[in-house]
């Protein structure tokens, strides 16, 4: 062997370790738990609170367990007061549109409402299908190619 060869071995495995969607879920929650509770790196807006919110409850469905119960809890109280008697026959793609509209579309003061309607949505969209579905469907595709890294 040549003493002027150098042989360079880089460990195989995961980029980021062993990430995976519950980690995913739990990075996007203290993000967003850090921003609602005032943090000098974390500003929300209602834009940003709504979206991390989607991210929140995305990520968290697609990990399953504790997450998946916890946001489909959250998500649980739009979809009964929509889907009860008083607004007809309103189905989860309603749903997912009414919850959308008025995470991005009113003033709020309290930025934690848009958060909670944000992790509604994420977990309404993957329920409802159709076009709700094709960017819930994306996002974790992508997860799980991240989680792989």
């Amino acid at each position: 062997m040549n003493p002027e060869t150098v042989t360079v071995v880089i460990a195989a495995g995961p980029v980021l370790g062993s990430l995976g969607t519950s980690g995913l879920a739990l990075g996007t929650g203290i993000t967003l738990l850090a921003g609602l509770r005032g943090s000098d790196r974390v500003k929300l807006d209602r834009d940003k609170a709504g979206g991390i919110g989607i991210a929140f409850g995305t990520f968290a469905g697609a990990a399953g367990d504790m997450w998946a119960s916890l946001t489909q809890g959250i998500a649980a109280v739009p979809v009964s007061l929509i889907q009860g008697d008083a607004f007809g026959n309103v189905g989860l793609g309603g749903v997912a549109l009414a919850v959308t509209a008025t995470t991005f579309l009113f003033k709020w003061k309290r930025m934690l409402w848009p958060a909670l309607l944000g992790i509604s949505a994420g977990v309404i969209y993957g329920q409802a299908g159709g076009v709700w579905a094709i960017g819930h469907n994306l996002v974790l595709k992508l997860v799980a190619v991240v989680g792989a890294l």
